[in-house]
Formats: C-alpha cells, sequence, structure tokens
C-alpha cells in the first residue's frame, strides 16, 4: 500500500511543501485548529482541487462551512506542474460559534513530476503515465516491461557474458537491454531541497544490474548506478527532462527467483544536508525477465550443426556425405564442426539445446549447456557464445552427473490445446524413471531451470528403461499440414513385428538384413521371428513405450490419429534397451525434409523394406525420407542421426507474454 503524503498545517505560520502530480495530499488540521473553533472552509488558487473526505452523516453548513468533525479529511491535488515555486495556495479559515474567523492556516504548494517509465505495453516504446505500473500481467491483454538476460558477448576478447561485466564496452550491448525513463518537470530550484533517489529491493539487486546514460561533451558515457551491490542511486542536478537508464537481466528465472524484478524513483525532503530524508512519493515500475524457449521439430531450421571426427576406426566422414546431401534438399546451412574444437565427442545434440530469448525490442538466440561435460564441454562457451548469441548453463553441485543429465533426454512438442489449456510454445519433455522409482534422473538443477521458465510447462515422461536413457530414442515430431500441424513419432516393436510377418507371408521369410555392412551379424525375418528371447525382450519395451504414449495422448492432448508407429526393435542388455538397428525415430527434422538413420532392414525385391514402410508412413503427409548411413559412425557406438546433429531455428512467431501459464 503506497504511503501517504501528509502534510502539517499551522497557524502560526505558513506551511510549505511539494507534491507530485495527480497525487493526494492529506492536511493535517488537528493539530492547528485554535481553541474555541467550530467549523472551517478551505479556498484554494485555480489548480488546486480540494476534496472533502467523509461519512455519509456528516454533511456541510448552511454557510458552505465544514463542522470541525475529526472523520472529516481535507485532500487536494493539483494537475498541473508549477511554473513557479510555491505557486499553489490554500487557506484554511477557522471560525468561532459566532460564525467569527478565528485564525488562518496557509499552505503553499509546488507541483513537480517525477515518473519512472518503461515499456508497458510491450510494443518497443516508453511511454509515460501509464496506469498499474507496480503490476505485471500475462496474456494478450497483459502489461509489464519485459527484460533480456545479457547473456550474449557483444565485445571481442572478452572472457565471459557480458552480464558478467560491470561497464558496457560496445553501444551493441545496448540493444540487450530494456530502456527505462526518469522524467521529473517542474521549477529547477525546488529539486536542491529535495532528492530525487532510483532504487531496488535487496532480493532483486543481485538479479539486475542499471546503467545511467551520462553526456559528456555530447560523447554518452553508462554510469552503472545499481545492481549486486548497488541498492539506491541519487541523483546530480535534476531539473525539467528525463534521465536515461539501461537495465540488463543478470539472472534466468530459476528456483528461489519468479522472474519479476521492480525498481522504484522516490522523492525525498531532506531536510539537512547528511540526513537520510523523508519519501513524499514513490513510483515503482515491474519487469519480467523472459524466460528461456526452446523450438520444436515444425519451427523452421536456420543452421545444422554437426562434428567432424576423421581420427581413429569411427570416422564419420559416410555420415557427413549423407548429410551433405539432406542439407542440399532442405536448403539450409550446415556448420561442421572441427574435431580440435570438439575434442573428437561427435554427440553434439547432447551437450547442447539451443532457444532464444525475446523482448518486444529484441530477439536472439541461446544455447543451453549441459552439465554432460564430455570433449565438447567448452564448445557452446568458447565457439557459439558471441555477439548476439547467448550462453546459459546449469551445473549441479557434486558431480553427480548421469546419461540423463545429456540434452538428447530433452525435447519439446510443437504447440497444443490440452482439454482447453493452450500451450502456443509447446510443452517441454524430460525423460525421467516412472514417478514411484527411483534410478537415473536429470539433475535437479536443470529440471528446476526448465520449471522455472513457465511458459513450455514440463512433462516428465519415462526413458530410464533405455540403456542410455533419452527420449530421442523412442520419439520424434514432425511436421503435417492437417489436423494439429503435427505428427508424435513413436519407435513400435510391435509395428515391426507386424510388417516382418507380412512379409514372411509373402514368402520373404530369408530377407536378411544389415547386407552391405562388414563385420555385422546378418539375421533373416525367418530368423528373428522365431528368437523368442528378442520376442519376451520386445514385448517388455513395447509396455515401456505404451506407459508413454498414454501419458503423452493425455498431457498433450492427442489421440490415436495424431501418432505414427515406426517399425523399430530393441535388444535389452541387462534390464535395459538398447536399438537392435540404426534406430529410425532418431531422425533429424529439417521442415519437410527427414534425415533417417539408415536401417538396413531386409531387402524385398531390391529394397528395404523398413524404409519402405516409413516412407509409405510419412511421404503421404508431404514429408520427404533420406535415409542416411550412421551405421558404424554413431549406431555401434549408441546413438543415431539426430544424437550427432543438432539444429538452430527460428524462434516462434508468437509472444511468450501472451501465455497464460
Amino acid at each position: 500500500m503506497p504511503q501517504r503524503h501528509v502534510v502539517q498545517m499551522s497557524t502560526s505560520h505558513a506551511t510549505y511543501g511539494v507534491c507530485v502530480l495527480g497525487t493526494e495530499v492529506f492536511l493535517d488540521m488537528c493539530r492547528s485548529t485554535p481553541k474555541g473553533a467550530t467549523s472551517f472552509d478551505v479556498h484554494a488558487t485555480s489548480a488546486v482541487t480540494v476534496h472533502m473526505i467523509h461519512s455519509p452523516m456528516t454533511k456541510p453548513m448552511i454557510n458552505s462551512r465544514w463542522p470541525l468533525d475529526p472523520d472529516i479529511e481535507v485532500v487536494v491535488t493539483i494537475d498541473v506542474t508549477s511554473r513557479t515555486v510555491n505557486d499553489n495556495k490554500v487557506k484554511i479559515s477557522y471560525y468561532g460559534r459566532e460564525d467569527n474567523e478565528l485564525s488562518v492556516a496557509w499552505l503553499y504548494l509546488t507541483c513537480v513530476d517525477v515518473s519512472l517509465d518503461v515499456d508497458l505495453s510491450r510494443n518497443g516504446r516508453v511511454k509515460s503515465k501509464g496506469k498499474d505500473k507496480a503490476k505485471w500481467t500475462w496474456g494478450p491483454d497483459g502489461q509489464g516491461a519485459v527484460l533480456l538476460v545479457n547473456c550474449d558477448r557483444d565485445s571481442p576478447g572478452m572472457g565471459g557474458t557480458d552480464s558478467s561485466q560491470v561497464d558496457i564496452r560496445t553501444t551493441a550491448d545496448l540493444q540487450d537491454m530494456s530502456v527505462m525513463l526518469l522524467r521529473t518537470h517542474g521549477p529547477s530550484a525546488i529539486f536542491a531541497d529535495y532528492q530525487v533517489v532510483l532504487h531496488v529491493p535487496e532480493s532483486d539487486a543481485d538479479k539486475v544490474r542499471v546503467f545511467h546514460a551520462i553526456r559528456n561533451d555530447s560523447h554518452p558515457h553508462y554510469k552503472p548506478v545499481l545492481g549486486p551491490d548497488k541498492l539506491s542511486y541519487v541523483l546530480d542536478h535534476v531539473g525539467s527532462g528525463e534521465n536515461t537508464f539501461y537495465v540488463e537481466g543478470l539472472a534466468f528465472p530459476d528456483v528461489g527467483f519468479s522472474g519479476l524484478v521492480s525498481f522504484s524513483v522516490s522523492l525525498l525532503e531532506v531536510p539537512h544536508k547528511n540526513s537520510p530524508g523523508t519519501p513524499i512519493f514513490t513510483d515503482t515500475v515491474v519487469f519480467r525477465v523472459a524466460p528461456w524457449i526452446m523450438t520444436p521439430n515444425t519451427q523452421q531450421p536456420i543452421e545444422v550443426f554437426v562434428c567432424s571426427i576423421q581420427r581413429g576406426p569411427d570416422t564419420n566422414e559416410v555420415f557427413l556425405e549423407g548429410l551433405r546431401v539432406l542439407l542440399r534438399k532442405a536448403n539450409c546451412k550446415l556448420t561442421i564442426c572441427s574435431e580440435v574444437d570438439t575434442r573428437s565427442d561427435r554427440w553434439i545434440q547432447d551437450e547442447l539445446e539451443f532457444g532464444y530469448v525475446e523482448a518486444p525490442h529484441k530477439t536472439f538466440p541461446v544455447v543451453f549447456d549441459s552439465p554432460r561435460n564430455r570433449g565438447l564441454k567448452d564448445f557452446a562457451f568458447k565457439k557459439i557464445l558471441g555477439p548476439d548469441f547467448g550462453y546459459v548453463t546449469r551445473e549441479p553441485p557434486g558431480k553427480n552427473i548421469s546419461s540423463l543429465d545429456s540434452f538428447g533426454n530433452l525435447d519439446v512438442s510443437p504447440p497444443v490445446t490440452v482439454r482447453g489449456k493452450e500451450y502456443p510454445l509447446g510443452r517441454i519433455l524430460i525423460g525421467s524413471p516412472l514417478p514411484w522409482a527411483s534410478g537415473r534422473r536429470m539433475s535437479k538443477a536443470v529440471r528446476d531451470f526448465l520449471y522455472a521458465q513457465k511458459v513450455q510447462a514440463p512433462v516428465e515422461i519415462y526413458s530410464e528403461w533405455l540403456s542410455v536413457g533419452h527420449v530421442d530414442e523412442f520419439l520424434t515430431f514432425v511436421p503435417a499440414y492437417d489436423r494439429k500441424g503435427f505428427r508424435l513419432l513413436l519407435a513400435s516393436p510391435n509395428a515391426c513385428y507386424k510388417l516382418f510377418k507380412e512379409k514372411q507371408r509373402q514368402g520373404h521369410g530369408e530377407a536378411t538384413q544389415l547386407v552391405g555392412l562388414k563385420g555385422t551379424e546378418r539375421r533373416s525375418i525367418d530368423d528373428i521371428l522365431a528368437d523368442e528371447s528378442l520376442r519376451n525382450d520386445n514385448r517388455h519395451v513395447q509396455r515401456c513405450i505404451d506407459w508413454n504414449r498414454d501419458l503423452l495422448k493425455q498431457e498433450l492432448g492427442l489421440n490415436e490419429q495424431d501418432i505414427i508407429d515406426i517399425p523399430q526393435l530393441f535388444i535389452l542388455k541387462g534390464s535395459r534397451a538398447d536399438a537392435l538397428f540404426p534406430d529410425m525415430v532418431n531422425m533429424l527434422v529439417l521442415g519437410r525434409h527427414l534425415g533417417i538413420p539408415k536401417p538396413f532392414g531386409p531387402l524385398v525385391g531390391g529394397q528395404c523394406c523398413l524404409e519402405e514402410r516409413v516412407r509409405a508412413l510419412l511421404e503421404p503427409l508431404g514429408l520427404t525420407c533420406t535415409f542416411i548411413d550412421d551405421y558404424f559412425s554413431y549406431h555401434v557406438l549408441s546413438g543415431d542421426v539426430h544424437c550427432g546433429t543438432n539444429v538452430r531455428r527460428k524462434p516462434f512467431a508468437f509472444k511468450w507474454w501472451h501465455v497464460v501459464p
């Protein structure tokens, strides 16, 4: 609740004060009422509006005077800033029982305007005099300013992100910040006796930094004035005009931080040079720090990243050539990361996830670096972080990292509507154990970060049944032009057995898989169908996938027509499963072009029957299937095409602040 501005009236001397445009000033008459007074009246100059606040039972007297009732409050407001000091006058006259004037109290008021303003309406412009500036609301009709975490590196040669620096080294850095204007208007002389102070709550100070743009000889200087070690800033030489401040975010929403930060400006009355002063007016604005947002497969691809592996027996030259063919079809940029930079770590999907941050005035990509920390540990920080390309990471305490901390275990659905609730930016999918079970789990630090972003409400699904334990081993999303705009693809042992039985009935039971791959065990359709141990393994796998199928139908609002079963077999090693042949749902999705692990399935009529079936399932949706040989370079190392690639995609057109979490 805002503090009331109360002015003590006196009949022994005139009272002088300052008020802020449009605010209420309460006149305290109790201590100035002369003995014997029974009534009073109030007169003021033209710019002053007098408000009498009283109970319904209290009425003005016949002569328009008011009884001296303790329940009556006198409030004045001024809606025009003063041209000169003390140019507004209020006169209170006190009367006795005989209607005689006993004494008079005079108040001289100087009206100034003090306003702290931000991009309240989220249109990229700072407007003055917004209502409810201290509130931040979601939705298309919501209001409140947006703040970006300044997590890119605009200055070459800097060690870390821009937010780690306490000064501004390039004007490009200002584009990543939000503007906050302090507007003051009124007679300059009055500000000599009052202080204007900008301040931030202690709880918010370590989340933000504020720079004051000061012009010296036409060259702007950006002075850090608020931040982790500075809670307040007294402005010098305040007069009529604007002071421009640039605000940068230092922290993303996370546990214990909702993302909301507030700033206030206070006008302080300072009776003595060294006194702390008392506030007579405070104006507050609120920002929300923009969340980190993931992009689903349905978003347009901008750039594909892949690691070059030339050393050792598991080179990926064949894979890279197949990838180049796909990228030419998709007309998409391909970035091949050198083996020196990646330290021979090929699993770029597991190391990082591309997303973005957005404010009304600026959007830029941000790479989320996983705590996996193998050969690619420093790659995102050293090679991707740069001008207008941000970086964020979360490191759990200790060294308790599991395979589920890799970002092959992190995905996001396309936009969905679930039981009437819209998720216009989709929902994050995190692979976990069953809710009631112990086991490997993504680190709490990472999960907490993902949940705290709010706009892509996560769903934890069951992936711990896999040896590697990643969601991308049994599901993916592809775009479609009908229904919900996408299909969920699920790996399906049942679909594979159905296909193989169909081919066996057609007389192709002797067709073998893995033809042309040296050193591999070739098995025929008849052999696979006769292997009861393998069949039992896949009954278990199918039950695990079906558990997820039901969960995803419920949490993403899907029905059976939204799901396509992709034939795939698995084999248990101990209690956990691996793909028996290249895992076709572990694909690269580039618009309507799909880069699918070449399954080397049984050849029927010279054609791989698995490839044929997948084409028949997906090409009617307008998709094109390119099968890429990743057998020796990825599959035998427990991954496939998706695991070995990463895609930066176009941000959503939908504005995250229009979400209603």
